[in-house]
């Protein structure tokens, strides 16, 4: 079940007072639709399914998946055969990864309300410690399934590259993102939702020079 997340004028308001360059690109695109998957176990499901391929070849195997099962979960999946669940399209190695993930949920040894309920860095150990589900996963699943508002992410290609087309660095080392992570905070989701815009080609970039952060 997908809804949007609600955010004010002072998360954006905040990221302009922090960053101009940035704040230029929020005044150019205004505001940007923050879409969640509600349910954890399906949006799992679909980081499971995605991992590798393109977006269209994951909307393809999602959309085989969804029709073949009825409703994504548990239940569901352990009911599928491993057999039928490769003829969806997915891997071995995802299928795998499914089951493995669907029989601890119907055995409770991953309980998601209770790690729908923690901290950002608890919840991100949480999902890590699921086979097949690695720390860019679970801080997507922080942002875009429990709706967390502060999820910057620096295994994000498409981060990276629009913070270095907005501030004009060639590379981004571990301790310059820490200090975007840290300028941002506590709204990085927000920030993170104009850069991929900018990584997308569809945000202009002011001209300016680089700032020091």
């Amino acid at each position: 079940m997908s809804a949007c997340v609600e955010y004010g004028e002072e998360a954006l308001d905040w990221l302009r007072a922090r960053d101009p360059a940035l704040g230029a690109v929020i005044d150019a695109v205004g505001r940007i639709h923050w879409e969640v998957e509600r349910d954890l176990f399906t949006a799992i499901a679909h980081h499971i399914v995605g991992q590798q391929i393109s977006g269209r070849a994951q909307a393809a195997i999602w959309a085989r998946l969804r029709a073949g099962l009825g409703t994504v979960d548990a239940p569901h999946v352990l009911a599928c055969d491993a057999e039928t669940l490769r003829g969806f399209g997915l891997s071995g190695r995802k299928v795998d990864y499914l089951r493995n993930f669907a029989q601890r949920v119907a055995d409770g040894a991953a309980d998601l309300a209770a790690i729908a309920r923690l901290p950002d860095a608890e919840a991100i150990a949480a999902l890590t410690a699921l086979r097949g589900i690695g720390e860019w996963t679970a801080e997507m699943t922080l942002l875009f399934t429990l709706g967390r508002p502060d999820i910057l992410s620096r295994k994000d290609l498409g981060i990276q590259r629009g913070l270095c087309l907005l501030h004009r660095h060639r590379r981004l080392t571990p301790t310059l993102f820490a200090r975007y992570r840290r300028r941002y905070s506590p709204f990085g989701s927000v920030a993170s939702l104009y850069l991929w815009k900018i990584a997308g080609g569809e945000a202009p970039l002011p001209h300016q020079r680089k700032d020091t952060p």
